[in-house]
């Protein structure tokens, strides 16, 4: 006989309307909660600010990695054609002053380097992959795709308290308030 540990994931909270589901989230983050998330079929407008959310660091790293690709095509092409091996195309020296027929590539590792910076970028920050997540053992939780309307409190916030979380997402409307374990 093999017994399963379980680690308390957080608590999953179903609620019935838009509105009551952004005026929860909008009580969860005065409440001071952190590690917590809404879940719905479709995009809600103002949720970004109603959970208080700050604008992604994605587009400063995309930059970066932009950047990083221009300059590495520049000197790829300024060390193997002005320094390495001299190219003289139709008498004209192979300088700085040729960089008008680099754009392309520059142009190119820019776009390549960007692309590859928003997808790694994006899965470390969203922190894929993962195999499985906690909310997938909730029978509930697969409404999220069709009709349901989700606040998860996790348990790893400090705030978080069994007794505590579960009083204050009965006291702003939650239905079907259910603990959500992990198995270890």
């Amino acid at each position: 006989m093999s017994t399963t540990l379980k680690r308390v994931h957080g608590y999953l909270a179903e609620f019935d309307s838009v509105k009551d589901l952004y005026h929860a989230a909008e009580n969860v983050r005065d409440a001071g909660y952190q590690r917590w998330d809404t879940h719905s079929p479709f995009p809600i407008h103002g949720m970004d600010g109603a959970m208080g959310l700050k604008r992604s660091k994605l587009p400063w790293l995309v930059f970066c990695g932009g950047l990083t690709g221009t300059t590495t095509a520049f000197l790829l092409e300024y060390i193997t054609q002005g320094v390495i091996y001299r190219t003289v195309v139709q008498a004209k020296p192979a300088t700085i002053m040729s960089i008008p027929a680099w754009f392309p590539v520059m142009f190119e590792l820019t776009i390549l380097f960007s692309a590859f910076t928003t997808l790694f970028g994006l899965l470390a920050i969203i922190g894929l992959p993962r195999w499985n997540h906690p909310l997938f053992t909730s029978k509930r939780f697969g409404r999220f795709s069709d009709d349901g309307l989700f606040v998860c409190i996790e348990a790893r916030d400090p705030k978080f308290s069994q007794e505590g979380t579960k009083s204050f997402l009965e006291g702003i409307g939650a239905k079907n308030i259910e603990l959500v374990e992990d198995d270890i």
